[in-house]
């Protein structure tokens, strides 16, 4: 059984992280061919990771997170991929397409990733969860020599989320023989016991608001080939994949020391794509640290949680929805306001202020995270 549920996480991550890699590496350069301003590509961008901050708040109070609701997001997610193919020309109604998928895409991902942390060891889970990181990089590489219509991106979009659906109905087996989280406690779940560390990973999501939706059009403003871009999307990813397999001795060490390192690297990363865009040589060392500010720094943040709440699935849900929504969210909405030569330098000082909120967290609850060591 053991082996089978890691098939059918493997194949989930896969294929999930495909979806998310059109979205993000595709389609800000497909609305931008379609006429969108630079403003509404940064509000297109924010209204997916809004509704992932929404979402859990409403799983807090009226819904739980089960198979029904898992199958449903990703019947929906479907839906919605196929709404954007009719809606695209037109702003308001993409924007509301984009909405319902942010709602239902935001479901299915911790419903998983609970499934995965209680089935193998969080140094164990790196080596599952590649296997997404290579699903992202694999359609990368692949639609950026192939790419040709800014129509054929919203295809593979729809093809890509109708196999994550089939594949994913396998995850719910094994629910019931792994996990034993339930709703009934819900109610108890507080944001406000570890408020610094909210603060902290929601100002680290926004810091990478300009990377995720206008890194393509940085880097070809900048000169460089959209086949070209996709490879330093792609060295990004092969770094994160070495990161995920290798990681597990880090795992064993202080996870919040391990957060405030991947914070820092993450602020000279970006210190780096505003000092020197137009090199190749040194865009490719700035790639080469996502190993650290997303690999590294997912694994010990979803870890670190994982172990300081008991409500381990709508914890994974606040966690996507404060940092990949809300973050996510006025990330976007800030790099739309922002794009320029200046955009890095900004994002570098709100990754510092992201990191200043972990010394606050580490100082608060100096007595309580003394055994909180894996």
């Amino acid at each position: 059984m053991v082996l089978r549920m890691k098939i059918s996480l493997v194949l989930f991550y896969f294929f999930y992280f495909a979806i998310v890699g059109v979205y993000v590496i595709f389609l800000p350069t497909v609305l931008a061919d379609f006429g969108y301003t630079k403003a509404q590509i940064g509000i297109i961008f924010a209204a997916a990771p809004f509704m992932r901050f929404l979402t859990p708040f409403l799983f807090k109070r009226f819904i739980t997170l089960d198979h029904v609701a898992f199958l449903v997001s990703l019947i929906v997610t479907l839906a919605s991929t196929i709404l954007f193919l009719i809606t695209i020309e037109k702003f308001w109604l993409y924007l509301a397409s984009n909405l319902i998928f942010g709602a239902v895409i935001g479901i299915s991902l911790p419903y998983v990733e609970t499934i995965a942390l209680y089935a193998v060891s969080k140094e164990q889970y790196g080596k599952i969860r590649l296997f997404g990181s290579i699903g992202f990089m694999g359609i990368a590489l692949w639609l950026g020599k192939v790419l040709e219509t800014p129509n054929e991106a919203l295809y593979y979009l729809i093809f890509l989320a109708c196999i994550t659906a089939l594949f994913g109905t396998s995850v719910v087996y094994f629910d019931r023989h792994i996990t034993t989280d339930t709703a009934k406690n819900n109610h108890a779940f507080a944001l406000r016991s570890f408020p610094w560390f909210w603060v902290s990973i929601f100002l680290m999501q926004v810091g990478f608001g300009g990377f995720y939706n206008f890194f393509t059009i940085y880097e070809v403003a900048h000169g460089f080939s959209l086949e070209t871009v996709s490879w330093m999307w792609s060295f990004g990813v092969i770094c994160e994949i070495v990161m995920l397999y290798l990681q597990g001795p880090l795992l064993r060490q202080n996870l919040l020391l391990v957060l405030k390192i991947a914070t820092f690297a993450t602020s000279v990363r970006w210190i780096l794509l505003y000092l020197t865009p137009d090199s190749i040589y040194m865009v490719f060392v700035s790639q080469s640290l996502h190993a650290i500010s997303f690999a590294l720094y997912h694994t010990a943040a979803i870890s670190y949680i994982f172990m300081i709440y008991p409500q381990k699935r709508l914890a994974q849900q606040f966690f996507l929805g404060i940092a990949f929504g809300l973050g996510g969210a006025i990330g976007a909405l800030l790099a739309g306001q922002i794009y320029g030569e200046s955009m890095f330098l900004i994002e570098a000082g709100i990754t510092l202020l992201s990191l200043a909120a972990l010394f606050a967290h580490t100082y608060k609850n100096q007595h309580d995270t003394r055994g909180l060591r894996p």
